[in-house]
């Protein structure tokens, strides 16, 4: 095959190399992806189905090696002292790595970008003034659609030269947005680079306030595990948790654009509602009760009041003889497997072995030489079937859970000791249901389902699991996600002040705790990248309300941003101020308490604007979104318009949840925001 040469630029032009290093890089990992799609495996495997997962496999790699045009291949430059590993000794040369999203490799085999998960791409990231980490040289791009249009250098090992805030960096971070997030492998900090390094071993959970990208860091560890542990975690798998499709959809491109296409999404609701409709809802005291941790205890108590003890022998009749197994022995079988406290339905399938094999120790001890085929004959012999059955019967975990929820009787019996009265009164369904088809069952239902599924039967255990927006989550919601991790590890992305859930939870170490992960070390992120210093600084006025004692925000952007506090006289002047906003480059987003959604829509139509709900792609058309407060969480937008905050507090059960409500929506802003209201604002914001 023919490789594609490019032009060999002037000596003197720095700029003008650094572009033909671009063009043979692209034209590089253009051959690289041709090289895949030639490959021909017509002969190279052995029947249809090692075809297909190899033919997958291809496809999965030809998607992986895409250039994305808009996309620059590399972003930034190492020039060693020394050549990493080796001697250095005086005189020793140096080399030079490019830093990329991808490894891209030339016909030769010699890398032309080097993927920034690997080890020599670390300095790139932490090397400072201070610590220069053996670099003479660390040169930053500027890109405008994919093309190098500037350079940035800081001579990292020169005492000559003093420390300076990079300029591309701060233009990369505050560049304005359109459509869903991307990556920031051009801008990660040393802080947020120590957790996406970390091992795949443990558990990290990571404290953020707004715009601190803890997101960002969470989507770019899957990236560096996946490159690291890539075998592993093929056998066992990854999942990405988010609090709504929204958002999922938000995100979604992230790890792609890395080159990572196996990491699967999913929320919540998606892992525990898998096999049942989630048609109904409960109110916040039914559903505060029903995701406590105590509800584990009934459940479990529930599922195992099934087993009794047995009161007559089991006579196996096998030709001519009888095998008598006394009612004492199969009493010992089963208070030895409900003391080793392994699922019910583990427990129940060893039962017939166990009592097969106590009829196998009789035959040996008649003269007889059983084997094992003999034991399986036994174990299905019909007088130990029925004795199983009545022994250790089969639950449906649904059922059990309808008639927990239904049948006062049985609720009281299970959960006496755990729910006062009151509380079993509270959880209780008002209507009695005639089948699991018919229930219309909650989410926080649904979880319920899910933990008595797997006292039944272990749940299955991913590699890792990333879990943001944690601090909505229930401790039985927890437990839940917990059981996909339980042999693997996760990270946890959250903000304590965000917490908008009544049963938000109140610490990280009862978080991982319920997650099962009490040994997790808990990270804080609190330099703000994203959010101008005026927005952050007046949301902030909100957290000694909200979560006294979580450090604040301090916005690490040179620029402070634009923020206006209008007192209006109705819709039309929050329309006026969306047009305002639209006349900058990047999207807006238009935040209103629910309620208030369908008026501001029909004024946003009469005014001839166009919008988007969330989760929808910003196009260069239409930039502005129509976003529900209780949507907006883990959402950015360059641009907001906050509608009548205290609109957005009154859409809550309660003050503090609302308040939380409004420093989420207050923090979306990532260049400017202007607040309109005509009721007067919330005084926890006076100041």
């Amino acid at each position: 095959m023919s490789r594609p040469s490019t032009p060999v630029p002037a000596a003197d032009d720095p700029l003008a190399r650094e572009r033909s290093h671009l063009a043979g890089s692209r034209a590089a990992l253009r051959a690289m992806r041709e090289d895949v799609e030639s490959l021909d495996i017509k002969d190279v495997t052995a029947n249809w189905v090692n075809a297909e997962v190899l033919a997958r496999q291809i496809d999965d790699r030809i998607k992986a090696l895409a250039d994305l045009s808009d996309t620059p291949l590399f972003f930034g430059r190492l020039d060693y002292l020394h050549s990493p590993g080796a001697d250095r000794a005086e005189g020793a040369e140096g080399e030079r790595f490019y830093i990329g999203r991808r490894h891209v490799h030339d016909h030769d085999g010699d890398p032309m970008v080097i993927d920034w998960r690997a080890p020599v791409s670390q300095p790139f990231y932490r090397a400072s003034k201070k610590d220069p980490m053996d670099v003479a040289l660390r040169r930053r791009f500027g890109y405008t659609r994919g093309d190098i249009t500037a350079y940035e250098d800081e001579h990292l090992s020169d005492p000559a030269e003093a420390a300076a805030t990079s300029k591309l960096l701060q233009q990369e971070i505050e560049r304005p947005r359109v459509g869903p997030m991307r990556d920031i492998v051009a801008t990660i900090q040393p802080e947020q680079d120590e957790i996406v390094r970390s091992g795949l071993g443990g558990t990290v959970c990571v404290q953020g306030g707004p715009g601190t990208g803890k997101t960002a860091v969470g989507l770019h560890r899957v990236a560096y595990l996946l490159y690291a542990h890539r075998d592993r975690l093929a056998r066992t798998g990854t999942l990405v948790i988010g609090p709504n499709r929204s958002f999922l959809h938000y995100i979604e491109q992230v790890l792609p654009a890395l080159g990572e296409l196996t990491v699967k999404q999913a929320t919540v609701d998606d892992l525990v509602a898998a096999v049942l409709e989630v048609r109904g809802s409960d109110d916040a005291p039914a559903a505060v009760l029903k995701g406590d941790a105590r509800m584990a205890e009934v459940l479990r108590r529930a599922v195992y009041s099934h087993v009794t003890m047995p009161t007559e022998p089991v006579m196996v009749v096998r030709g001519s003889r009888r095998w008598r197994v006394p009612a004492y022995e199969i009493e010992e079988t089963v208070r030895e497997l409900l003391d080793r406290g392994i699922r019910y339905g583990a427990a129940r399938e060893a039962l017939p072995q166990r009592i097969a094999h106590a009829v196998l120790v009789q035959m040996e001890r008649s003269g007889e030489a059983p084997d094992d085929r003999v034991q399986d004959a036994v174990a299905r012999n019909p007088a130990v079937k029925a004795a199983v059955k009545a022994i250790w019967p089969p639950v449906d975990p649904a059922k059990l859970v309808l008639r927990l929820l239904t049948d006062a009787d049985f609720l009281a019996e299970h959960a006496d000791g755990i729910l006062d009265e009151e509380e079993q009164k509270t959880i209780r369904w008002a209507k009695p249901v005639r089948s699991v088809k018919s229930a219309r069952w909650s989410s926080a239902d649904a979880v319920l389902i899910d933990e008595a599924t797997d006292l039944v039967e272990r749940t299955h255990s991913l590699g890792h699991v990333v879990l943001d927006e944690a601090q909505d989550l229930s401790p039985m919601q927890y437990r839940a996600v917990g059981r996909r991790c339980s042999t693997g590890s996760a990270t946890v992305l959250g903000d304590l002040a965000q917490g908008t859930t009544p049963w938000a939870t109140r610490s990280w170490d009862e978080a991982l705790a319920h997650l099962g992960k009490s040994d997790g070390v808990v990270e804080e992120l609190t330099a703000g990248f994203r959010v101008p210093t005026d927005v952050i600084t007046y949301a902030s006025r909100l957290l000694p309300h909200i979560a006294p004692g979580l450090t604040p925000v301090a916005s690490v952007r040179e620029n402070p941003g634009f923020f206006d506090l209008r007192e209006i006289s109705g819709t039309a002047d929050v329309v006026t101020a969306c047009e305002e906003l639209l006349r900058n480059e990047g999207s807006t987003g238009l935040i209103a308490a629910d309620a208030r959604v369908p008026a501001l829509a029909r004024a946003l139509t009469a005014a001839g604007i166009p919008y988007l709900a969330p989760g929808e792609e910003t196009t260069a058309e239409t930039r502005l979104t129509l976003v529900p407060a209780s949507l907006a969480k883990g959402l950015e937008y360059d641009y907001v318009v906050l509608d009548e905050p205290q609109a957005v507090v009154d859409g809550e059960p309660d003050e503090r949840t609302g308040l939380r409500r409004l420093y989420v929506a207050l923090t979306r802003a990532v260049s400017g925001l202007i607040v309109t209201h005509t009721a007067p604002l919330p005084a926890q914001l006076a100041g």
